[in-house]
């Protein structure tokens, strides 16, 4: 690249972040923030859905909308993969300065992405029934549960595309230290969701149909927003469309990098599916079961937030360091943000574990489902400092390019552990919510010490991928 074309690239930033120098809290706070509050607007789309459908009194309706999450990320989290492959590339590269590299993977990973969005819709739409049998099964009160899921699921999948172009586009938005600007258009589109939820189903009576219908509009407009913000930007993602394509060597390393994390967060996302066919057929009525995993989960989704946040920040800050070859400071904001990451986790868990009870009826007043929902958040929510480990440690290392070692940890402890778990657990000792509950903080002990063993013996040197 000649020197003009590297000023032009300088003088037009105004919204990255150069995390190769400067105070490492302060870096990691100033990407982190911004993105812990994306982050919760994104958490509204399906919690508002979730509440919206909870204050109708329909038990069944409630519990549906609750338990899609993990059929959306078997899908949804092999595209957050492959995107994650992407943004520790442009991350290496925009810390090694080498913009037309950037320009390069911003282009290859939003075509594949439109073919993805193409493929994702089809097969959603296509797999929603069988995944839906499998998860509930068949047992009596479950047949409610799968109509509702399976109407939610299928207009879900026809709009996922906004999704995956959000999410793409935003991923390479952070990956050169703008967290500002996703977060504004995450708050743009849970407001839209959030008025159109409460007229489909308050003013039009459409039901679970309205919240699913609210969700994909409210995510067309975050992937429009995003899309124009790539093409008006002076910074070296800016997207022209005109120079859409794929660079088949730039693929190469988005995807050795973003592969075993798609495959990861999969597969991942593929047991939860068993986990939840697990807690469906508890001792108990399933729709109260559900309703209180339901409860659980979504309250769970913002203990996890910060940690979260904090943990895709160092993702950027080590791929960014080891761009210009400074392993040491990489490895010492890893540190550091796990220090920060368990302060966070330790100042949620204390209040949440004393008004799980109140925190629980927000959702859904139902007296068998709040005192389900309260026992799983009270026995499950102080494992989660073992999630500032496995998370962080792992964040780290796919900061370096690394994303099949926390790949093969993942799914032997998240998958095969947890499984294992469940079958002895349900059949032989106890199938009751609780003990099947805690198969989760049993895969994260197993998936934190597997990860910081590795990590102790992971060399930072010579890790980048800039220059392969």
């Amino acid at each position: 690249m000649t020197l003009v074309k590297q000023r032009r690239f300088t003088l037009g930033r105004r919204h990255d972040m150069d995390m190769t120098t400067g105070g490492i809290v302060s870096n990691i706070l100033k990407f982190a923030f911004p993105l812990l509050l994306g982050n919760l607007f994104q958490q509204l789309y399906n919690m508002v859905d979730t509440w919206v459908i909870g204050q109708t009194g329909q038990d069944g309706a409630y519990a549906a909308v609750g338990s899609v999450g993990p059929i959306i990320n078997i899908l949804i989290g092999f595209f957050l993969g492959f995107s994650s492959g992407a943004g520790v590339i442009i991350s290496q590269y925009y810390g090694a300065k080498k913009y037309e590299d950037v320009k390069r993977a911003v282009h290859t990973a939003l075509t594949m992405t439109l073919i993805l969005a193409v493929v994702f819709t089809v097969v959603g739409v296509i797999m929603t029934p069988a995944v839906l049998k499998l998860m509930l099964q068949s047992k009596e009160g479950s047949a409610d549960l799968y109509e509702n899921a399976k109407i939610y699921l299928t207009i879900y999948f026809s709009g996922v595309v906004g999704l995956m172009i959000y999410n793409i586009g935003s991923g390479m938005l952070r990956a050169i230290g703008d967290s500002r600007r996703p977060f504004y258009f995450l708050v743009a589109s849970a407001t839209i969701n959030t008025v159109l939820d409460l007229v489909f189903v308050f003013v039009f009576s459409m039901g679970v149909a309205g919240v699913a219908l609210a969700t994909i509009i409210a995510q067309g407009v975050s992937a429009i927003l995003t899309v124009i913000t790539l093409i008006g930007t002076t910074s070296c993602v800016k997207l022209n469309i005109k120079e859409l394509g794929i660079d088949a060597k730039m693929l190469l390393k988005i995807v050795t990098v973003g592969f075993p994390a798609a495959i990861q967060m999969a597969l991942t996302s593929f047991s939860n599916v068993f986990v939840q066919s697990y807690v469906t057929n508890v001792n108990g009525d399933p729709a109260a079961c559900l309703g209180g995993w339901t409860t659980y989960s979504k309250i769970d989704q913002l203990i996890f937030l910060p940690v979260q946040s904090i943990s895709l920040g160092v993702t950027t800050f080590v791929g960014q360091n080891l761009g210009i070859g400074n392993h040491k400071r990489a490895k010492r904001g890893t540190y550091i943000s796990y220090a920060m990451a368990s302060v966070s986790a330790i100042c949620i868990i204390i209040p949440v574990m004393i008004f799980a009870p109140y925190l629980a009826a927000v959702f859904n007043d139902d007296p068998e489902i709040v005192a389900n929902s309260t026992l799983l958040l009270r026995y499950i929510t102080p494992f989660y400092l073992l999630c500032c480990i496995n998370q962080i440690f792992s964040a780290a290392l796919r900061g370096a390019g690394n994303t099949r070692a926390p790949m093969i940890i993942m799914l032997c402890t998240f998958v095969g552990f947890r499984q294992i778990y469940l079958f002895v657990m349900s059949n032989y000792i106890s199938n009751d919510l609780l003990p099947i509950a805690l198969g989760y903080p049993a895969g994260w002990l197993a998936c934190s010490i597997a990860t910081l063993i590795y990590f102790k013996f992971y060399k930072f040197e010579n890790r980048s991928m800039v220059g392969k």
